[in-house]
Protein backbone atom coordinates (compact mmCIF):
# COMPACT_ATOMS: atom_id res chain seq x y z
CA UNK A 1 0.00 0.00 0.00
CA UNK A 2 1.47 3.44 -1.08
CA UNK A 3 0.80 6.71 1.16
CA UNK A 4 -1.32 9.62 -0.39
CA UNK A 5 -0.72 11.57 -3.81
CA UNK A 6 2.17 12.28 -5.52
CA UNK A 7 3.42 15.28 -7.81
CA UNK A 8 6.05 15.06 -9.96
CA UNK A 9 8.94 17.05 -8.84
CA UNK A 10 12.24 17.28 -10.69
CA UNK A 11 15.80 18.89 -10.05
CA UNK A 12 16.57 21.13 -12.65
CA UNK A 13 19.41 20.99 -15.12
CA UNK A 14 20.49 24.39 -15.00
CA UNK A 15 20.06 24.35 -10.77
CA UNK A 16 22.26 20.91 -11.01
CA UNK A 17 25.15 22.50 -12.80
CA UNK A 18 24.82 25.81 -10.90
CA UNK A 19 25.25 23.20 -7.91
CA UNK A 20 28.10 21.24 -9.65
CA UNK A 21 30.04 24.95 -10.07
CA UNK A 22 30.00 25.71 -6.58
CA UNK A 23 31.09 22.40 -5.19
CA UNK A 24 35.28 22.93 -5.63
CA UNK A 25 34.90 26.03 -4.16
CA UNK A 26 32.90 24.80 -1.05
CA UNK A 27 35.37 21.89 -0.74
CA UNK A 28 38.69 23.96 -1.52
CA UNK A 29 37.32 26.90 1.35
CA UNK A 30 35.92 23.96 3.65
CA UNK A 31 32.50 26.46 4.16
CA UNK A 32 28.73 25.00 4.04
CA UNK A 33 26.76 24.93 0.97
CA UNK A 34 24.86 27.95 1.79
CA UNK A 35 23.96 28.72 -1.55
CA UNK A 36 22.94 25.65 -3.03
CA UNK A 37 20.71 25.40 -0.11
CA UNK A 38 19.03 28.94 -0.34
CA UNK A 39 18.47 27.31 -4.31
CA UNK A 40 17.14 24.25 -3.85
CA UNK A 41 14.64 25.82 -0.64
CA UNK A 42 13.43 28.07 -3.12
CA UNK A 43 13.01 25.37 -5.77
CA UNK A 44 10.63 23.33 -3.21
CA UNK A 45 13.31 20.82 -2.16
CA UNK A 46 12.50 20.84 1.13
CA UNK A 47 8.90 19.50 0.55
CA UNK A 48 9.34 16.75 -1.31
CA UNK A 49 8.62 14.11 0.98
CA UNK A 50 5.48 16.28 2.27
CA UNK A 51 1.80 15.65 1.80
CA UNK A 52 0.49 17.57 -1.76
CA UNK A 53 -2.04 18.68 0.60
CA UNK A 54 0.11 20.54 2.48
CA UNK A 55 2.00 22.10 -0.19
CA UNK A 56 4.41 19.38 -0.72
CA UNK A 57 5.19 16.65 -3.60
CA UNK A 58 4.63 13.88 -1.82
CA UNK A 59 7.37 12.01 -2.62
CA UNK A 60 8.31 8.29 -0.78
CA UNK A 61 11.48 7.07 0.30
CA UNK A 62 12.73 5.40 -3.52
CA UNK A 63 11.48 8.97 -5.50
CA UNK A 64 13.46 10.68 -2.46
CA UNK A 65 16.41 8.33 -2.79
CA UNK A 66 16.64 8.96 -6.89
CA UNK A 67 16.57 11.86 -6.54
CA UNK A 68 19.30 11.90 -3.80
CA UNK A 69 21.65 10.21 -6.20
CA UNK A 70 21.44 12.77 -9.01
CA UNK A 71 22.19 15.61 -6.66
CA UNK A 72 24.88 13.55 -5.41
CA UNK A 73 26.00 13.41 -8.87
CA UNK A 74 26.77 17.19 -8.81
CA UNK A 75 27.39 17.45 -5.33
CA UNK A 76 27.96 15.02 -3.12
CA UNK A 77 28.83 16.75 0.42
CA UNK A 78 25.53 19.06 -0.63
CA UNK A 79 23.46 15.56 -1.11
CA UNK A 80 24.91 13.76 2.02
CA UNK A 81 24.06 17.14 4.57
CA UNK A 82 20.65 18.49 2.83
CA UNK A 83 20.10 14.96 2.83
CA UNK A 84 19.50 14.47 6.76
CA UNK A 85 16.53 17.06 6.31
CA UNK A 86 15.09 14.59 4.20
CA UNK A 87 15.93 11.39 6.30
CA UNK A 88 13.60 12.81 8.56
CA UNK A 89 11.10 13.69 6.44
CA UNK A 90 10.95 10.33 4.71
CA UNK A 91 11.21 9.04 8.70
CA UNK A 92 8.10 10.57 9.67
CA UNK A 93 6.34 9.81 6.20
CA UNK A 94 6.82 6.13 7.35
CA UNK A 95 5.47 6.13 10.73
CA UNK A 96 2.22 7.82 9.61
CA UNK A 97 2.09 5.51 6.52
CA UNK A 98 1.92 2.59 9.89
CA UNK A 99 -0.58 4.80 11.45
CA UNK A 100 1.75 6.88 13.78
CA UNK A 101 1.25 10.48 14.56
CA UNK A 102 3.72 11.51 17.11
CA UNK A 103 6.59 12.88 13.82
CA UNK A 104 3.87 15.46 12.52
CA UNK A 105 5.98 18.16 14.01
CA UNK A 106 8.22 16.92 11.56
CA UNK A 107 5.60 16.84 8.36
CA UNK A 108 4.69 20.57 9.76
CA UNK A 109 7.94 21.71 9.58
CA UNK A 110 9.07 21.06 6.43
CA UNK A 111 5.84 22.15 5.10
CA UNK A 112 6.88 25.50 6.37
CA UNK A 113 10.45 24.99 4.61
CA UNK A 114 12.34 24.61 7.89
CA UNK A 115 15.68 22.89 7.79
CA UNK A 116 15.59 19.70 9.94
CA UNK A 117 19.10 18.32 11.13
CA UNK A 118 19.93 15.43 13.55
CA UNK A 119 21.79 15.90 16.65
CA UNK A 120 22.30 12.15 17.48
CA UNK A 121 26.17 10.59 16.81
CA UNK A 122 27.95 10.98 20.44
CA UNK A 123 31.86 10.43 20.64
CA UNK A 124 32.75 6.52 21.53
CA UNK A 125 29.08 5.88 21.50
CA UNK A 126 28.63 3.14 18.91
CA UNK A 127 25.29 1.94 19.96
CA UNK A 128 23.92 5.61 18.06
CA UNK A 129 19.95 5.22 18.77
CA UNK A 130 20.01 2.70 21.51
CA UNK A 131 21.92 4.34 24.00
CA UNK A 132 23.41 7.88 24.67
CA UNK A 133 26.06 9.65 26.93
CA UNK A 134 23.75 12.89 26.68
CA UNK A 135 21.70 13.42 29.61
CA UNK A 136 17.71 14.30 29.77
CA UNK A 137 16.61 15.62 32.99
CA UNK A 138 13.35 16.09 33.38
CA UNK A 139 11.41 19.79 34.20
CA UNK A 140 8.64 17.83 35.47
CA UNK A 141 5.97 19.19 32.99
CA UNK A 142 6.78 16.83 30.49
CA UNK A 143 9.70 18.32 29.35
CA UNK A 144 13.53 17.76 29.54
CA UNK A 145 16.81 19.56 29.56
CA UNK A 146 19.40 18.20 27.39
CA UNK A 147 23.04 18.16 28.13
CA UNK A 148 26.19 16.43 26.28
CA UNK A 149 28.26 16.73 23.14
CA UNK A 150 27.08 15.79 20.08
CA UNK A 151 29.19 14.76 16.68
CA UNK A 152 29.06 15.03 13.21
CA UNK A 153 25.88 17.32 13.39
CA UNK A 154 24.82 17.68 9.19
CA UNK A 155 24.03 21.13 8.79
CA UNK A 156 25.12 23.20 11.71
CA UNK A 157 25.62 26.80 10.08
CA UNK A 158 21.98 26.53 9.14
CA UNK A 159 19.23 24.02 10.53
CA UNK A 160 16.08 25.35 11.78
CA UNK A 161 15.26 22.13 14.46
CA UNK A 162 17.23 19.81 15.64
CA UNK A 163 16.61 16.67 16.82
CA UNK A 164 18.37 15.68 20.17
CA UNK A 165 18.15 12.79 22.39
CA UNK A 166 19.66 11.42 25.76
CA UNK A 167 19.32 9.46 28.38
CA UNK A 168 16.79 9.77 31.55
CA UNK A 169 18.07 7.94 34.71
CA UNK A 170 15.82 9.36 37.15
CA UNK A 171 13.44 6.79 37.16
CA UNK A 172 13.64 3.21 38.07
CA UNK A 173 14.56 2.14 34.65
CA UNK A 174 16.48 4.65 32.34
CA UNK A 175 14.77 5.71 29.35
CA UNK A 176 15.79 7.25 25.78
CA UNK A 177 13.86 10.70 25.03
CA UNK A 178 14.25 12.05 21.84
CA UNK A 179 12.87 15.61 20.96
CA UNK A 180 13.28 18.76 18.73
CA UNK A 181 15.36 21.84 19.27
CA UNK A 182 14.52 25.13 17.38
CA UNK A 183 17.65 27.50 16.39
CA UNK A 184 16.22 30.65 18.89
CA UNK A 185 16.19 28.38 22.04
CA UNK A 186 19.97 28.96 22.62
CA UNK A 187 22.09 26.87 24.53
CA UNK A 188 23.17 24.91 21.71
CA UNK A 189 26.95 25.45 20.82
CA UNK A 190 28.42 24.51 17.33
CA UNK A 191 32.19 24.38 17.54
CA UNK A 192 34.25 25.42 14.09
CA UNK A 193 35.51 22.29 14.49
CA UNK A 194 34.63 20.59 10.22
CA UNK A 195 37.93 20.71 8.84
CA UNK A 196 37.88 16.96 7.10
CA UNK A 197 39.41 15.02 4.57
CA UNK A 198 36.08 15.18 2.22
CA UNK A 199 32.61 15.64 2.21
CA UNK A 200 33.72 19.44 3.36
CA UNK A 201 30.14 20.96 2.69
CA UNK A 202 27.92 19.66 5.40
CA UNK A 203 30.08 21.38 8.23
CA UNK A 204 29.19 18.79 10.56
CA UNK A 205 30.64 20.26 12.92
CA UNK A 206 30.56 19.10 17.07
CA UNK A 207 27.62 20.05 19.21
CA UNK A 208 27.18 20.90 22.59
CA UNK A 209 24.25 21.03 24.29
CA UNK A 210 24.42 23.48 27.71
CA UNK A 211 21.00 22.00 29.36
CA UNK A 212 18.89 23.48 26.06
CA UNK A 213 15.02 23.06 27.60
CA UNK A 214 12.56 21.31 25.57
CA UNK A 215 9.24 21.60 26.32
CA UNK A 216 6.71 18.62 26.43
CA UNK A 217 5.18 19.68 23.06
CA UNK A 218 8.67 18.91 21.90
CA UNK A 219 9.22 15.75 23.01
CA UNK A 220 7.99 12.89 20.54
CA UNK A 221 9.35 9.57 22.06
CA UNK A 222 10.37 7.89 25.09
CA UNK A 223 12.33 4.40 24.96
CA UNK A 224 13.80 1.69 26.32
CA UNK A 225 17.61 1.99 26.61
CA UNK A 226 18.83 -0.84 24.10
CA UNK A 227 17.54 -2.31 20.52
CA UNK A 228 14.13 -2.26 19.74
CA UNK A 229 11.94 -1.93 16.47
CA UNK A 230 9.72 0.75 17.45
CA UNK A 231 8.34 2.86 14.57
CA UNK A 232 10.54 5.89 14.97
CA UNK A 233 13.92 3.88 15.20
CA UNK A 234 12.37 1.64 12.01
CA UNK A 235 11.57 5.03 10.30
CA UNK A 236 14.85 6.68 11.20
CA UNK A 237 16.78 3.79 10.36
CA UNK A 238 15.48 2.82 7.29
CA UNK A 239 15.38 6.42 5.91
CA UNK A 240 18.77 6.72 6.92
CA UNK A 241 20.28 4.13 5.85
CA UNK A 242 18.74 4.16 2.35
CA UNK A 243 19.39 8.21 1.64
CA UNK A 244 23.19 7.72 2.59
CA UNK A 245 23.58 5.04 0.28
CA UNK A 246 21.89 6.65 -2.71
CA UNK A 247 24.63 9.60 -2.05
CA UNK A 248 27.79 6.67 -2.81
CA UNK A 249 25.55 5.34 -5.68
CA UNK A 250 25.31 9.16 -7.01
CA UNK A 251 29.41 9.57 -6.36
CA UNK A 252 30.15 5.48 -8.02
CA UNK A 253 27.78 7.10 -10.92
CA UNK A 254 29.79 10.12 -11.41
CA UNK A 255 33.26 8.33 -11.26
CA UNK A 256 32.33 5.81 -14.04
CA UNK A 257 30.48 8.83 -16.39
CA UNK A 258 34.32 10.84 -15.90
CA UNK A 259 36.35 7.43 -16.13
CA UNK A 260 34.01 6.62 -19.90
CA UNK A 261 34.88 10.29 -20.97
CA UNK A 262 38.68 10.01 -20.13
CA UNK A 263 39.15 6.79 -21.55
CA UNK A 264 37.26 7.87 -24.82
CA UNK A 265 39.13 11.06 -25.12
CA UNK A 266 42.65 9.56 -24.52
CA UNK A 267 44.57 7.79 -27.24
CA UNK A 268 47.92 5.71 -27.20
CA UNK A 269 51.09 6.78 -29.59
CA UNK A 270 49.50 5.24 -32.47
CA UNK A 271 46.27 7.23 -32.03
CA UNK A 272 44.06 4.50 -30.83
CA UNK A 273 41.47 5.75 -28.24
CA UNK A 274 41.79 3.66 -25.03
CA UNK A 275 38.49 2.96 -25.27
CA UNK A 276 39.47 0.19 -27.65
CA UNK A 277 41.64 -1.62 -24.90
CA UNK A 278 39.97 -4.67 -24.24
CA UNK A 279 41.07 -4.58 -20.41
CA UNK A 280 39.89 -1.20 -20.14
CA UNK A 281 36.61 -2.43 -22.06
CA UNK A 282 36.46 -4.92 -19.73
CA UNK A 283 37.17 -2.32 -16.36
CA UNK A 284 34.50 -0.49 -17.54
CA UNK A 285 31.78 -3.20 -18.26
CA UNK A 286 32.61 -4.64 -14.16
CA UNK A 287 32.34 -1.19 -13.03
CA UNK A 288 29.07 -1.01 -14.83
CA UNK A 289 27.72 -3.79 -13.22
CA UNK A 290 28.59 -3.16 -9.97
CA UNK A 291 26.72 0.00 -9.93
CA UNK A 292 24.06 -0.83 -11.49
CA UNK A 293 23.55 -3.80 -8.65
CA UNK A 294 23.74 -1.73 -5.95
CA UNK A 295 21.54 1.22 -7.30
CA UNK A 296 18.71 -1.55 -8.08
CA UNK A 297 19.29 -2.87 -4.81
CA UNK A 298 19.18 0.60 -2.82
CA UNK A 299 16.10 1.23 -5.20
CA UNK A 300 13.99 -1.97 -4.71
CA UNK A 301 14.68 -1.68 -0.90
CA UNK A 302 13.35 1.99 -0.77
CA UNK A 303 9.77 0.38 -2.49
CA UNK A 304 9.26 -2.34 -0.20
CA UNK A 305 9.71 0.47 2.64
CA UNK A 306 6.81 2.61 0.64
CA UNK A 307 4.95 -0.53 -0.21
CA UNK A 308 5.24 -1.17 3.70
CA UNK A 309 6.25 -4.74 3.09
CA UNK A 310 6.39 -7.47 5.53
CA UNK A 311 9.78 -8.31 6.20
CA UNK A 312 9.93 -9.21 9.84
CA UNK A 313 13.44 -9.60 10.99
CA UNK A 314 15.00 -9.52 7.65
CA UNK A 315 14.53 -5.58 7.53
CA UNK A 316 17.33 -4.66 9.53
CA UNK A 317 20.06 -7.20 7.91
CA UNK A 318 19.27 -6.03 4.81
CA UNK A 319 19.21 -2.29 5.33
CA UNK A 320 22.41 -2.53 6.91
CA UNK A 321 23.93 -4.30 4.23
CA UNK A 322 22.52 -2.62 1.35
CA UNK A 323 24.33 0.35 3.10
CA UNK A 324 27.69 -1.28 3.61
CA UNK A 325 28.14 -2.95 0.51
CA UNK A 326 26.95 0.71 -1.66
CA UNK A 327 29.49 2.13 -0.04
CA UNK A 328 32.15 -0.25 -0.75
CA UNK A 329 31.24 -0.75 -4.34
CA UNK A 330 31.19 3.30 -4.43
CA UNK A 331 35.20 3.18 -3.35
CA UNK A 332 35.87 0.51 -5.24
CA UNK A 333 34.27 2.69 -8.41
CA UNK A 334 36.07 5.36 -7.67
CA UNK A 335 39.88 4.15 -7.20
CA UNK A 336 39.58 1.68 -10.50
CA UNK A 337 38.02 5.22 -12.17
CA UNK A 338 41.24 6.96 -10.90
CA UNK A 339 43.24 4.33 -12.49
CA UNK A 340 41.06 4.44 -15.85
CA UNK A 341 41.43 8.39 -16.40
CA UNK A 342 45.29 8.43 -15.90
CA UNK A 343 47.70 10.97 -14.04
CA UNK A 344 45.70 14.27 -14.65
CA UNK A 345 42.89 12.80 -12.11
CA UNK A 346 45.59 12.78 -9.64
CA UNK A 347 45.71 16.32 -9.55
CA UNK A 348 43.87 18.25 -6.78
CA UNK A 349 41.90 19.99 -8.81
CA UNK A 350 39.89 17.12 -10.45
CA UNK A 351 36.96 16.41 -9.81
CA UNK A 352 37.94 12.74 -9.66
CA UNK A 353 40.27 13.68 -6.87
CA UNK A 354 37.60 15.37 -5.24
CA UNK A 355 34.95 12.24 -5.35
CA UNK A 356 38.12 10.15 -3.81
CA UNK A 357 37.99 12.15 -1.01
CA UNK A 358 34.14 12.25 -0.37
CA UNK A 359 33.65 8.44 -1.31
CA UNK A 360 35.88 7.77 2.08
CA UNK A 361 33.41 9.47 4.41
CA UNK A 362 30.99 6.52 3.86
CA UNK A 363 32.54 4.01 5.81
CA UNK A 364 32.20 6.44 9.31
CA UNK A 365 28.30 6.62 9.03
CA UNK A 366 26.27 4.30 10.16
CA UNK A 367 26.00 1.41 9.91
CA UNK A 368 29.53 0.12 9.34
CA UNK A 369 31.07 -2.17 7.40
CA UNK A 370 32.06 -4.24 10.96
CA UNK A 371 28.50 -3.32 12.55
CA UNK A 372 26.97 -4.53 9.30
CA UNK A 373 28.48 -7.75 9.60
CA UNK A 374 27.88 -8.66 12.98
CA UNK A 375 24.03 -7.78 12.49
CA UNK A 376 23.49 -9.93 9.64
CA UNK A 377 25.78 -12.74 11.45
CA UNK A 378 23.19 -12.43 14.31
CA UNK A 379 20.19 -12.72 12.05
CA UNK A 380 21.64 -15.84 10.66
CA UNK A 381 23.22 -17.52 13.61
CA UNK A 382 21.47 -15.79 16.59
CA UNK A 383 22.78 -14.10 18.98
CA UNK A 384 26.52 -14.64 20.35
CA UNK A 385 26.35 -16.60 23.97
Amino acid sequence: MTMGNTSAWTLPEDLLERIAGRAPRYDAENVFCAEDLDELRAAGWLRIGVPVERGGSGLGLAATAALQRRLAQAAPATALGLGMHQVWVQAARAVAARGGTFLQTVTDHAADDHLLAFGVSEPGNDAVLFDSSTTAEPDGDGGYRFTGTKVSTSLAPAWDVLSVFGKDTSGPEPRLVHGFVLRSDGDVEHLDDWDTLGMRATQSRTTRLHGVHVPADRIVRVLPVGPTADPLVFGVFAAFELLVASVYVGIASRALELAVAAVTARHDRDGVPRSQDPDVRRTVADLRSAVDAVSLQVASLARSVDEQDDLGARWFPLLVGTKARTVDTAQHVVDEALRLAGGSAYRSSSELARLARDVRAGQYHPSTRDSAARTIAAAELGPLA
